[in-house]
């Protein structure tokens, strides 16, 4: 999942969602800051990362976490910027964002928060430059090198399918598939599950998990 943006009780319906038991892992793409309940969500995937290991609870940096640690918005947002009370427990969760990787790779499947330098190829974890990683704009489609596939975040699927009332994940039907159902306006947190064995991509509801089809012939 990605794009949680402060949304505490949104990323907890979301986690009831996951079965993190076996060899299962969480890979949570970015942007976790920003929103209602910033400190609330930083401190339960730390608490997750704490309980199952960091191998186990994966957590890519996004831009809203380099805007933090560049010093351009406190994690509470703007407005918070003269909130003193939580120092200590802001330069602990700074911290923390400075140590989290860029990308990460399962499989045939790279996750990342925004995109990767697709030119590059193979070489793409070489060629990518940080802001790249996280703040790539706007959202690429079509074929990537290879049997790769790609899986971010960062632009809403609002946007990228062109239909306003659109939060779910979006697969262009090539090498992509986009999770940011833009919570902050849709109280979604989309959940993909991934059978990275049989590179299978899954729509992860109450109702049981649903492959995922090419936006153009899901709607």
């Amino acid at each position: 999942m990605s794009d949680i943006h402060g949304c505490l009780d949104a990323f907890e319906y979301a986690l009831s969602l996951i079965d993190l038991s076996g060899d299962n892992k969480i890979v949570l793409l970015g942007d976790y800051v920003h929103g209602p309940d910033s400190y609330g969500v930083l401190k339960k995937i730390m608490h997750l990362q704490n309980k199952y290991g960091t191998d186990k609870v994966i957590a890519l940096i996004g831009n809203h976490e380099d805007m933090v640690c560049d010093g351009r918005w406190p994690i509470g947002g703007i407005g918070d910027e003269n909130d003193y009370t939580r120092e200590a427990e802001e330069d602990l969760y700074i911290a923390w964002m400075q140590g989290l990787p860029r990308y990460y790779v399962e499989g045939n499947t790279i996750f990342v928060h925004a995109g990767i330098d697709e030119e590059a190829e193979d070489l793409w974890e070489w060629g990518t430059d940080d802001f790249s990683f996280t703040e790539k704009y706007p959202a690429q489609t079509g074929r990537f090198y290879g049997k790769m596939v790609i899986v971010a975040g960062h632009i809403g699927t609002a946007e990228i399918s062109g239909n306003p009332r659109f939060h779910d994940i979006y697969f262009d039907g090539e090498s992509h598939y986009y999770i940011d159902g833009t919570v902050l306006d849709s109280g979604v947190i989309p959940v993909m599950k991934i059978d990275t064995k049989n590179s299978k991509y899954y729509r992860v509801t109450e109702t049981g998990d649903w492959l995922i089809l090419p936006y153009d012939e899901e709607n």
